[in-house]
């Protein structure tokens, strides 16, 4: 074989052992190509040898750091919001308070001013004004006795809390302390509606007179109906005060339901919780 220049180039093969001018059979193994260094000056070649892929290579590492070593794996995460940190604003702590309502709550010495600048001078912050501070009153209220029947109690509740007027917004609970009659709000204008009311109460928990629907009857006839009839309309009722009064509907009124056939004393605790004027 003839190389450029009239070198020669001899072939060995080592399943032959001798020198050859060319291979009868490509199938030849093992054969490597030689240049005769007695007919020319040309210098052996050789193969380049594979070269590894950095990707894998840094993979391969990265799975080992993970698999072995995962407290330096997080530390190398953290690294860069680290070295940030300082130009990084922190969120300002909010005021803390050391009371609950209806107490007047004070931030305590360690709040610090939000969203002061470093350099700026800190704000002195003052105590909340009995204007915007929420209220607590409560006080009983005896309503007049009245035998059985539905009474309208609006006027007589607002004249027992004059201190409505001094709330600006908030809210009025007014609760009965007896298990035989109830609050309610309803209509304020037809009496009629009152007396349908305490009729229907009638069919719905009738009188005993038989003696063969209730086991309860220590005071009358009239013992457990009540308690059922209060037990339907309720105990209590919440009513809203806007600017000193009752923030009822036009035809709302408040309902004092009394079921025992003989009059008596009823008690009602009324509760006021709100922001005075």
């Amino acid at each position: 074989m003839s190389l450029p220049g009239g070198d020669e180039v001899h072939i060995r093969c080592a399943s032959a052992g001798a020198r050859r001018r060319f291979l009868r059979h490509a199938a030849t193994p093992r054969c490597i190509i030689q240049v005769d260094p007695t007919t020319n000056d040309v210098a052996r070649k050789k193969m380049p040898l594979p070269t590894a892929n950095p990707l894998n290579t840094f993979g391969f590492v990265l799975v080992l750091v993970i698999a072995f070593f995962p407290n330096l794996f997080i530390y190398l995460l953290k690294l860069p919001l680290t070295a940030f940190q300082p130009s990084i604003p922190s969120i300002p702590s909010l005021p803390q308070c050391d009371c609950c309502p209806p107490a007047h709550c004070f931030p305590t010495a360690t709040a610090e001013p939000a969203l002061a600048h470093p350099t700026s001078t800190p704000r002195q912050l003052q105590p909340p004004s009995a204007a915007n501070t929420m209220s607590w009153t409560q006080k009983t209220i005896h309503l007049p006795p009245k035998s059985k029947g539905s009474y309208l109690v609006t006027d007589h509740i607002e004249r027992e809390l004059p201190e409505l007027r001094d709330y600006k917004v908030g809210l009025l609970n007014l609760f009965v302390q007896h298990t035989s009659c109830a609050l309610s709000l309803n209509e304020n204008f037809d009496e009629d509606v009152r007396e349908d009311m305490s009729d229907a109460l009638d069919r719905i928990a009738p009188e005993d007179r038989k003696g063969n629907l209730y086991r309860h009857s220590a005071e009358g006839l009239d013992d457990m109906p009540a308690h059922i009839k209060s037990a339907l309309v309720g105990a209590s009722v919440t009513i809203p005060i806007s600017n000193g009064r009752l923030n009822t509907g036009t035809w709302q009124g408040v309902w004092y339901l009394e079921f025992r056939a003989s009059k008596h004393a009823r008690k009602v605790v009324a509760t006021i919780q709100g922001e005075k004027q």
